[in-house]
């Protein structure tokens, strides 16, 4: 299947605001592009059918630490803030209601042999969170050998994903493995309330 090489009409005004690793962000404004790249990381994109309000989040999760209590560690216990974030901040700008929500979720490409499959856990992981709060992904672009550039629209919920050459996706994957060769860990949440 071939990609598109320009973007579609309403991608192509109005304001873009990039959302970096770490990085969680709402809005109503129908006028508003969320954009990010991804390489081993995961966006989700996050909106009320209802109210118009949607949200996107960058989250990249480190090797599983394999400690009892939770089986993905302290950086995915980021990972879990960062989903439990971005749809807390919706439901709470929005209706209220989780039944309104509609999720896609992006990333999880596998585009550095060093960085082991961080990919594949970051998938295996998003997955599973959605699945136990009882979420079904609207839809999801996972996986690959590739870094990819998500476009999305919080006001209508549109999404556009371009898949990355080589040489881009080289950029990410050097970005990426700097990271994890500083071994930055994401300081866990202060504490560990939900807040549906």
């Amino acid at each position: 299947m071939a990609l598109p090489t320009s973007l579609p009409p309403e991608f192509d005004r109005g304001v873009v605001t990039t959302v970096h690793q770490g990085d969680c962000h709402v809005s109503d404004a129908a006028d508003l592009t969320y954009s990010t790249v991804l390489g081993s990381c995961i966006s989700a994109c996050v909106r009320d059918r209802v109210a118009n309000v949607g949200g996107m989040n960058h989250f990249l999760l480190a090797e599983q630490s394999g400690s009892a209590k939770d089986r993905y560690g302290a950086s995915a216990r980021y990972g879990a803030f960062a989903m439990e974030q971005l749809i807390n901040k919706v439901l709470t700008r929005g209706s209220g209601k989780k039944a309104n929500l509609e999720i896609k979720v992006f990333g999880g490409g596998k585009i550095n042999a060093a960085l082991d499959d961080v990919g594949a856990k970051n998938i295996e992981f998003v997955r599973e969170f959605l699945s136990a709060e009882g979420y079904i992904a609207a839809s999801e672009d996972l996986g690959g050998t590739f870094a990819r550039r998500v476009l999305f629209k919080p006001h209508s919920g549109r999404a556009f994903v371009k898949r990355l050459d080589s040489d881009l996706g080289a950029n990410v994957a050097r970005e990426e493995l700097a990271i994890a060769r500083r071994r930055v860990v994401v300081p866990a949440p202060v504490d560990d309330i939900e807040l549906f």
